[in-house]
């Protein structure tokens, strides 16, 4: 079985991406299950500010030395920022997946949230992928 982290107060998704509720804002990265079995991360390519994002769209890509995968957003909403620090040190996600986030939604649809996993439903997910 596999261990996983999962911070309480989060949601997540069975694609391995989290969000966090911030106010009216919402913070978007992926779980630490995800940064490990990607490897070290070297790219993530995010939306522009001001795109409108469905829930489960897809947000960008996400390259490491193994793979690229999409992202997918967890919740609707539009696009106020991505993470500055991505682009010069994409690796900060493998180090702390669970504070560097990616995307910060606004004008969130929260109603979305209940068909998200909590923490302790999102670890036994993961538990039952190996």
């Amino acid at each position: 079985m596999a261990e996983t982290n999962a911070v309480e107060g989060y949601y997540y998704t069975e694609k391995h991406e989290w969000v966090k509720i911030e106010g009216d804002t919402a913070l978007i990265g992926i779980t630490d299950y995800a940064q490990n079995a990607l490897g070290d991360i070297v790219f993530i390519d995010l939306p522009k500010p001001g795109k409108k994002i469905n829930q489960k769209d897809s947000l960008g890509t996400i390259e490491s030395v193994k793979a690229a995968e999409d992202l997918y957003s967890p919740i609707s909403g539009e696009v106020l920022e991505t993470n500055p620090s991505l682009s010069s040190n994409p690796a900060s996600v493998n180090a702390e997946p669970f504070q560097t986030w990616m995307v910060k939604l606004k004008g969130v649809n929260s109603s979305e949230l209940s068909s998200l996993l909590n923490a302790s439903q999102y670890k036994e997910f993961v538990s039952k992928l190996d």
